[in-house]
């Protein structure tokens, strides 16, 4: 019998994470494959997960990383229940203070990598199944000093919004997650250690639970966005309908920022 798994990329903390321990409790397959760099972080999770979890330690900014993972599909030939995509993180800095390698890899990682494991498992995916992207409110704006990040969230928005209306022939629903800030490692590895932090404000930050748990509603209600938080939609309303012009001297103001290199 064709074994029905779920596929869960950047599943070693954050919104990976916990979707991996929501999502085991709405859908019954046979396996949840997990895939992020950090060994451990998986080993730990499958402790905590009920299905049984393979797991799958790979850097997906790696073009051998994707050959591993369509192998494995193929030997497999599975059922793909879900793809969710996780994997990715951004950086609060000026864009003239980051170097053309973390700007790449940003890119790749946040970007490509989802398009190329769509690419891989759309061939396993049936009837009913689901890909679910993680995208941003961030997305919805060019953002200066988050630029590149904002930037790669605009590039999944799109991508997933229209790929939904792409796959509805073949039933399989796609999902974009725009969340305002969460509480996540995210910030790690976002904030330049030793220097004056770019956001001073956060207006608010959200629970990952919390926002997963909308995320999974909006899976079953076929949606093609998610969004959690009041403070969220009304700052994503307030993108749609005032001039990014107005929006981005309102960002400026607010996080005290003048446009230049040095943060102060």
């Amino acid at each position: 019998m064709m074994k029905e798994i779920i596929m869960i990329t950047g599943a070693s903390s954050g919104m990976g994470r916990e979707f991996a321990m929501q999502i085991e409790k709405k859908y019954q397959v046979d396996e949840i494959w997990v895939i992020a760099r950090r060994k451990e972080r998986l080993e730990n999770l499958k402790e905590r997960l009920q299905t049984k979890v393979r797991i799958f330690a790979l850097d997906l900014t790696q073009k051998e990383s994707f050959e591993i993972i369509q192998e494995a599909l193929f030997q497999e030939k599975p059922r793909v229940k879900a793809l969710i995509n996780c994997s990715g993180y951004g950086k609060l800095n000026h864009y003239e203070n980051m170097s053309i390698e973390v700007i790449e890899n940003m890119m790749n990682l946040n970007m490509l990598a989802v398009v190329k494991m769509v690419n891989s498992v759309l061939p396993y995916m049936h009837k009913k199944s689901s890909i679910v992207n993680l995208a941003s409110c961030s997305g919805y704006m060019p953002i200066p000093y988050l630029n590149i990040y904002a930037s790669t969230k605009a590039f999944v928005l799109s991508y997933s919004r229209a790929l939904n209306e792409e796959l509805k022939y073949r039933q399989i629903h796609v999902l974009a997650i725009c969340p305002y800030w969460v509480e996540t490692e995210f910030f790690d590895r976002a904030v330049v250690k030793d220097k004056k932090p770019v956001v001073i404000r956060y207006g608010k930050v959200y629970k990952a639970k919390d926002v997963i748990k909308k995320a999974i509603k909006d899976m079953e209600s076929s949606k093609d966005v998610s969004l959690y938080g009041t403070i969220n939609r009304i700052q994503i309303l307030g993108m749609k309908v005032l001039p990014h012009r107005l929006v981005k001297k309102i960002w400026m103001i607010y996080q005290e920022l003048d446009g230049t290199k040095e943060i102060r």
